[in-house]
């Protein structure tokens, strides 16, 4: 049996008897009670080293936080989302459209961006994320108007200054309205120009195995909005240069009719045609599949990014996840972009998951573990990221911790459960890699008064203009 001192000036930080620490290892487990003593990061190498038993102690003199009044989780991690869209929240020609009409009114706005404009949209989203006990989030940005082609550049920058994971899709559009898609003609690019700039994003700036801060994704954007050709492509190069695939698919009943007529397939044939499916593909939405589709994205291991506040808003249907993760999918959450998902929250994502999956599947189905597992170790599977998204010794020290001391969380009794049923909407303290990036609520080091109104401003010229 191990004896044990505190060190203060340890490397190693001991988050002690927490309320509840949820590990992630098994979302249809209650892990909670054998992990009760708390969990030992090393804050040198960024690792979890440790998971401490109830009224155990860890095997080495560690620094001590106390944690008796929060809930410890492993850091939840976004898989879809558009970082630009902050700038075009509850627009009002928007607020009650469905999905082809509403891109159809943005378009334009959205073709007005600019570096800044960026940068600053992306800071906004990524410091909301946080806020919300988010450590890693996937962006899938596909608007590269002219002045635009470095926004995957702009975003690293972003991504980097606040210290979060990142995984940026550089996306793409194609096809324009003059051959029969939806994106106006100067919204998109010509295959060349996206493939050259696909394999420079990802030479520069792509990290690679345990503990990567940055990865790059290739990401035509949706059937139609780019060439069967340049998913063909894009798909080649994704092999070529080992990175991930990630496109819209199956989100609405309009899409599916849109790949009938111009391709002659359903969404999951046209992504097989293309040489999509496959697990280094993940989806945004998958909605509308049948029983079969079902089986053969399973079949793959092709990912879904589930955005269950997105997808009511925009009244596209109900995602069928738990029949996806027992078909084999990996699932995951997006909070999906700020247009159409206005708050960029993923603990309130996980909860709309909980609740709208309970609606298809019944309460027994979907526990409030199965929700957080879709949130961190589900949304680590659609990254291929395994070290993420779970708190085990070697992992990565990614975590979230949420008070529940507020008037919402008074007389809850479940700490776990509570996170999500009483409606946990910020984190008390989120750590990334072993370094705390919100203490107290707050992000460190970020004037948000400041980056606030600055962005409002560019919010308010850019649909003005």
């Amino acid at each position: 049996m191990h004896t044990h001192t505190t060190d203060p000036g340890s490397r190693l930080l001991w988050l002690r008897d927490p309320l509840a620490l949820y590990t992630g290892e098994d979302a249809g487990e209650d892990t909670t009670e054998r992990t009760a003593g708390g969990v030992v990061v090393d804050t040198a190498s960024g690792t979890v080293v440790e998971l401490v038993p109830a009224g155990g102690v860890p095997a080495a003199p560690c620094a001590v936080l106390d944690a008796r009044e929060h809930v410890v989780v492993p850091g939840l991690i976004n898989t879809h989302h558009h970082f630009y869209q902050t700038l075009t929240r509850a627009w009002a020609p928007v607020v009650s459209v469905p999905l082809f009409p509403w891109l159809r009114d943005l378009y334009p706005v959205w073709a007005r961006l600019r570096p800044h404009d960026l940068q600053l949209a992306t800071t906004v989203a990524m410091a909301e994320l946080l806020l919300s006990g988010c450590t890693t989030a996937a962006d899938h940005h596909y608007l590269f108007p002219g002045g635009m082609e470095d926004s995957i550049d702009v975003q690293v920058e972003a991504a980097r200054s606040l210290g979060m994971r990142a995984v940026l899709s550089r996306g793409s559009m194609s096809l324009g309205e003059r051959d029969g898609g939806l994106p106006p003609q100067h919204t998109v690019q010509e295959a060349e120009v996206i493939l050259a700039d696909s394999a420079r994003l990802v030479e520069t700036h792509h990290e690679r195995g345990d503990g990567a801060r940055t990865q790059i994704a290739l990401a035509p954007c949706s059937p139609f909005s780019v060439t069967r050709e340049i998913m063909r492509d894009t798909a080649v190069l994704a092999g070529e240069l080992d990175v991930r695939l990630h496109t819209h698919l199956a989100e609405t009943i309009d899409e599916e009719d849109f790949c009938r007529e111009r391709f002659g397939l359903r969404t999951v044939d046209y992504l097989e045609s293309t040489g999509w499916l496959t697990d280094r593909t993940w989806l945004a939405h998958g909605i509308h599949f049948d029983d079969a589709e079902l089986a053969r994205l399973g079949a793959a291991g092709v990912g879904v990014a589930h955005c269950p506040t997105s997808n009511m808003r925009l009244a596209s249907g109900i995602c069928r996840a738990v029949e996806l993760e027992d078909a084999g999918s990996p699932v995951g959450l997006g909070v999906d972009g700020s247009a159409s998902n206005d708050a960029s929250n993923l603990v309130l994502e996980a909860r709309q998951a909980l609740y709208v999956q309970r609606l298809r599947y019944g309460a027994e189905a979907v526990t409030p573990q199965r929700a957080l597992g879709w949130a961190t170790a589900g949304s680590a599977r659609l990254l291929g990221r395994p070290d993420l998204g779970v708190l085990r010794p070697g992992a990565q020290a990614d975590l979230a911790m949420f008070r529940l001391d507020g008037l919402r969380f008074s007389g809850a009794h479940d700490p776990l459960a509570a996170l999500l049923l009483c409606g946990a909407e910020r984190a008390d303290r989120v750590m990334v890699g072993g370094r705390w990036l919100v203490e107290d609520g707050a992000i460190t080091g970020l004037d948000v008064e400041a980056l606030t109104a600055e962005h409002t401003a560019a919010a308010r010229r850019l649909v003005n203009a």
